[in-house]
């Protein structure tokens, strides 16, 4: 669990619409990338044993480390960058980070989505602090040319060189297949909804918002949606959107342009607004960023894209007048 001190530095950060990039490269001397530094707990070097659970060429996870009695899942990001869901039997060695070989491991210890798991990287750079405003979408809604994209978007890093922001919900994902079958299976039991009102949803990962059109869908209830914050909040404020259609917003915190803390705080304090309920389906899963979406006036609280928290959601707000 976070600190309350923790809660405070992301709550602070999102009520002034910033966010803090670690950047890391994969490469020595190449492209610059960017991660959310809430969702790393810490970079260790590592020059402890791998433990194997296949000899597929093809598996992204490289096998199990253990650290401080922590036994994790390993993820080389690099061949992850040249993995293909279209060709799943590719050989993904030749594409494994190189560094000599008494060098240690470089490996971001992740947490999101109620998984921890580590990444290793090539080197870990600096700190970057940046208002939401300077991020770039890169990913749009489900185009041919996006699908495939492992990165969301871009900013510019202290010289003005780009800095690649990866989907790491969407690396979760593609390692691990079966946290989506799980969802699958849940959302065969899910309740259909008879329910006049659209649910609009914003998130800025392609992976995110498809699996919670499915959830959706498969509760039978309308829906739109938006790549980030400030589209939604340019639709909900247009003069010809009817504010009685929305029934409810689900949104992520991280977004670019506008944050799931200026939605919030935007539509909490308009009067027209205010009594639309505001879900924040977040990857920073766990007691403490519960705790902070509460900070944040939001409703209530789903760990990124769990089925029955969608559903429990929808009889809580868009039913109780039933």
């Amino acid at each position: 669990m976070a600190s309350l001190s923790q809660v405070d530095q992301i709550t602070n950060l999102h009520k002034n619409n910033e966010l803090q990039l670690l950047c890391f490269r994969l490469e020595k001397d190449k492209d610059l990338y960017g991660v959310n530094v809430f969702k790393i707990r810490e970079v260790i070097k590592y020059k402890g044993g791998i433990t194997m659970i296949t000899h597929n060429t093809s598996s992204l996870v490289e096998g199990l480390i253990t650290m401080r009695e922590l036994t994790i899942p390993l993820i080389d990001l690099r061949k992850w960058f040249y993995y293909d869901p279209r060709l799943p039997n590719r050989d993904l060695r030749q594409y494994a980070i190189v560094r000599e070989k008494d060098d240690e491991d470089i490996i971001m210890i992740c947490e999101f989505s109620r998984w921890k798991i580590g990444v290793r990287i090539y080197e870990a750079d600096r700190i970057l602090n940046k208002k939401w405003t300077e991020i770039e979408q890169t990913s749009g809604l489900s185009t041919a040319t996006t699908q495939n994209s492992k990165l969301v978007s871009r900013t510019r890093y202290f010289d003005g060189s780009l800095v690649q922001i990866v989907d790491i919900e969407k690396m979760l994902v593609e390692a691990f297949p079966w946290i989506e079958t799980e969802k699958e299976e849940e959302m065969k039991r899910l309740q259909r909804f008879d329910i006049d009102k659209d649910i609009l949803l914003a998130d800025d990962s392609p992976s995110v918002l498809k699996t919670m059109r499915n959830i959706l869908q498969n509760a039978g209830v309308h829906h739109q949606d938006f790549p980030n914050g400030q589209r939604l909040l340019d639709y909900i404020f247009s003069p010809t959107t009817n504010i009685d259609k929305i029934g409810m917003v689900i949104t992520d915190l991280e977004m670019p342009e506008a944050s799931g803390f200026e939605v919030i705080k935007q539509l909490k304090a308009n009067p027209a607004t205010s009594h639309i309920p505001v879900v924040v389906n977040s990857s920073m899963s766990g007691s403490s960023n519960e705790e902070l979406a509460r900070s944040l006036n939001a409703d209530d609280f789903i760990s990124k894209s769990q089925p029955m928290q969608v559903e429990e959601c929808i009889r809580k707000f868009l039913m109780k007048n039933k």
